[in-house]
Order: C-alpha cells, then sequence, then structure tokens
C-alpha cells in the first residue's frame, strides 16, 4: 500500500513540476483550449464513454457517472499527456511546432456498496499560452514609412475537481450524478506601438473563474445471449452555478523595465460577471459486445454555444458536435502463458464541428486513436492493476482563407493502481 501512494505521489509531482499545458492558437479565443475530459483508456477509443461500461472491477467513468456497474476495488489513478503539435498557414509560409507535457489526470474510486459507487478526481479543463507579433508598414502625413506592431499575448489556465457517484437502481438500469468545481485565471493582452512613439497602447481582458456544473447520466445494458451484451448511455451537462469575472482595460503606457509599466493612463475599464460561459452539454451513446472478450460503441455529443466579453467585443461561440466511434478487444486474459493474450487493445476515431467560426470559415477536428491496456504482470482478472497507453493523430483548422492548419500526435499515459484497499478483514 505504502509503495502505491508513494510511486503515485512521484509521477504526479513530475508531471506537475513540468505543466506547461500546450495548446491550439485557436485557443486564443474564449476561455481557451478546452481539453476533452477523458480517462487514457477512453480517449484511446474516439473518446466513447456514454454507453461505456467496463467489464471488469477496476476502472470508474466519471464521463458518464452511472457507468459503473461492475466497479469492486478502489482503483487509484495517475495519468499524464505529451502533446505535439505542428503548425503551418499560406499566411506567409508559416510553419511552427510546439510540444507540452502535463498531468491531465489524477483520480481516486471506490464502491461504496454492492448499488453505490464513489469518485473524486482532478482535471485541466481549458489553457492559454500563446504570444504573436504583426507589423504593417504605414506611412505618415509626411509620407514617412512607419511600423505598426501589435503584440498578442495570452497565458493561464483553467482546472477542475470532480465528484462523481452511481446508484444501480435495477441490474440493468442506473442512474449517476456528477459535479464540478471549476477555478482558475485567465489572461488577453493586445499592445499596440508606433515607430517612433513612446507611448503604446494596451487592451487587456483579465478573468477569474470560480463556478460550479452538474453531470447527469444514465445506463441501460441488456444481457443477451451467449454472453453478448447492449448498452444504451446518455448524459447531459446543466449550465453553470457560479461566475467569471471579466476586468477589460484600455490604457496608455511606456516600460521602463521588463514588463513595469510608467505613466498609465487608463482610458475605459469595465468589470463584468459571465454566467454562461460554461456551455450546457448533452451526448448519447449505444455500444455492443461480448463480455470481457470485445466492445465496439458510438456516440454523439453536443455542446451549445455561449458568448464571451474578448478584447472588449462579444466572441460568439457556435453549437458543436462530436461523432466517435471505437472499441477494445481482449485476446484471453486468463491466457498466462501468452503475456500478448492477456493485453487490452482499444482502437477508435471521432470528427468534431467546432464552435469557433473565423471568418466564415468553421474550425472543425478529427483524429483515429489507439492504445492498449497493459496488465502488470502478476494481475489476477479480479485485482487487474495496469499501465494504459494512448496514441491520438489528427488535425484542426484548414489553410483556405490564411488560417491555420494543427496537425497534432499526442501520447499519454496512466497507470491505475486496483485493489480492495478499505474492505474489512474477516481473519487476522
Amino acid at each position: 500500500m505504502k509503495r502505491i501512494f508513494v510511486l503515485s505521489s512521484l509521477v504526479a509531482g513530475y508531471f506537475l513540476n513540468a505543466q506547461s499545458i500546450g495548446n491550439s492558437p485557436y485557443g486564443a479565443y474564449g476561455i481557451g483550449d478546452v481539453k476533452y475530459d477523458n480517462t487514457v483508456d477512453i480517449n484511446a477509443m474516439g473518446g466513447i464513454s456514454t454507453a461505456y461500461v467496463w467489464d471488469f472491477n477496476n476502472s470508474f467513468n466519471f464521463r458518464n457517472p452511472a457507468a459503473n456497474t461492475n466497479l469492486e476495488l478502489t482503483t487509484l489513478k495517475v495519468e499524464g499527456s505529451n502533446e505535439n503539435n505542428y503548425y503551418s498557414s499560406d499566411f506567409n509560409n508559416l510553419k511552427s511546432t510546439k510540444h507540452s507535457t502535463y498531468l491531465s489526470n489524477i483520480s481516486i474510486a471506490f464502491p461504496i456498496s454492492r448499488k453505490v459507487k464513489f469518485g473524486m478526481g482532478f482535471q485541466p479543463y481549458s489553457s492559454k499560452s500563446y504570444n504573436i507579433i504583426t507589423t504593417e508598414k504605414l506611412s505618415n502625413e509626411n509620407n514617412e514609412l512607419i511600423n505598426e506592431v501589435h503584440n498578442f499575448r495570452g497565458e493561464g489556465s483553467v482546472n477542475t475537481i470532480q465528484a462523481a457517484i452511481s446508484y444501480q437502481i435495477t441490474p440493468a438500469f442506473a442512474l449517476g450524478l456528477r459535479s464540478n468545481f471549476f477555478f482558475g485565471k485567465l489572461s488577453d493582452k493586445e499592445e499596440v506601438a508606433f515607430t517612433g512613439a513612446e507611448l503604446i497602447s494596451g487592451y487587456s481582458n483579465s478573468y477569474r473563474v470560480k463556478a460550479f456544473n452538474f453531470t447527469l447520466g444514465t445506463t441501460y445494458q441488456k444481457k443477451l445471449a451467449n454472453d453478448h451484451k447492449l448498452t444504451v448511455g446518455a448524459t447531459y451537462t446543466l449550465g453553470n452555478s457560479g461566475n467569471m469575472k471579466n476586468t477589460y482595460t484600455n490604457s496608455t503606457y511606456f516600460y521602463l523595465l521588463g514588463e513595469t509599466k510608467a505613466n498609465e493612463t487608463i482610458i475605459e475599464e469595465q468589470t463584468n460577471f459571465d454566467k454562461k460561459f460554461l456551455p450546457q452539454e448533452g451526448s448519447l451513446g449505444i455500444g455492443y459486445g461480448k463480455d470481457t472478450k470485445w466492445f465496439v460503441g458510438t456516440q454523439l455529443d453536443y455542446k451549445k454555444g455561449e458568448n464571451f466579453n474578448f478584447l472588449g467585443q462579444t466572441l460568439a461561440y457556435q453549437d458543436s458536435y462530436r461523432y466517435s466511434v471505437g472499441g477494445w478487444y481482449l485476446p484471453n486474459f486468463n491466457n498466462f502463458r501468452s503475456y500478448f493474450s492477456r493485453i487490452i487493445y482499444r482502437y477508435g476515431a471521432y470528427y468534431e464541428k467546432g464552435n469557433l467560426q473565423i471568418n466564415g470559415t468553421n474550425i472543425n477536428k478529427m483524429a483515429i486513436t489507439a492504445g492498449v491496456t497493459l496488465p502488470f504482470q502478476k494481475s489476477v482478472i479480479n485485482r487487474m492493476s495496469s499501465i494504459d497507453l494512448g496514441l491520438e493523430v489528427g488535425k484542426r483548422g484548414t489553410l483556405d482563407n490564411n488560417m491555420i492548419r494543427q496537425n497534432f500526435v499526442n501520447l499519454r499515459i496512466g497507470v491505475n493502481f486496483a485493489d480492495k484497499w478499505f474492505a474489512k478483514r474477516l481473519y487476522n
């Protein structure tokens, strides 16, 4: 037990120290680049989670809190992501890369009773990290060429702490509830300077987030002949309770040393409280499989668009949709002569109609995914600790209209320790 907690703490500590959440250039808008809050195993299946009830007893599904019928062990997960983004644009033949590694999930879950299961965890929700400089040559009243320089910068992150509970009403039907607490700070700044001018014009937005929302989930699983099963699931995420404090400032100033401002004059300052920045979401999924052997499922996610105040202007997010398909295959977990027969193989793909539309162009996303679950050498089927590996390869955006296309290769790794930690001993 002590070794398990020490190892998991070291893994979490490494990722926290290296925490640099990479994001897309499109993350400059609104609340930033929103992460898809799935564990490594679910992400490796294209993100299917709504109708995904894991056959074994060692994993908790936070995306659909009702889908935890079989959890019988205490499970501790620590997961990290390595994102590799490759950007290109026809505008000035732009090419750039960005790599980042960060803690993407840490969670613990356990059964309270045969019908009631509980889990809680931490995940990043969104992030900003960009610094863009553009220069334009202008003529002044004396027909002299001067440079107009725009510097766009953004930084910060929003994280979430979640708690989920599921209740098995009948052997086939379950309900679940997940609560999410969001917290963090974000900022955007645009600075405009001209050749020979001492003063800089600055436009900045700062956001402070403290909010809750709730996800309701349900599953129905019908057992069929020959150990086959049909699963249907649905989730709905209600709008948030709480607010995001937004302070917009328009001022002029110049820099002395570093980031120290001098002679700052406030031209305009506004403070607003936004209660609709966390969108309503819905999901519907269906899956079919054979117990402890294979599973395939598909899923449709919907996210309602919202409006944001961005550098003094209203930014509208449109409704977005995500279509996913995926599954897993296990050759034979009880074959101890062949370790490869005990590996769980995962596969999937998705297409996402994005919530951003810039200059009339939709920013969509698509990817294929794959992964494996590697059981520890001495794991048995009723106490399966494992290492999860996932791969995601895809693209976001387009080269049309001088936009930026983002190709990405994301690697994920997670460690899942599972055992009956809180079971009362009958004998000493």
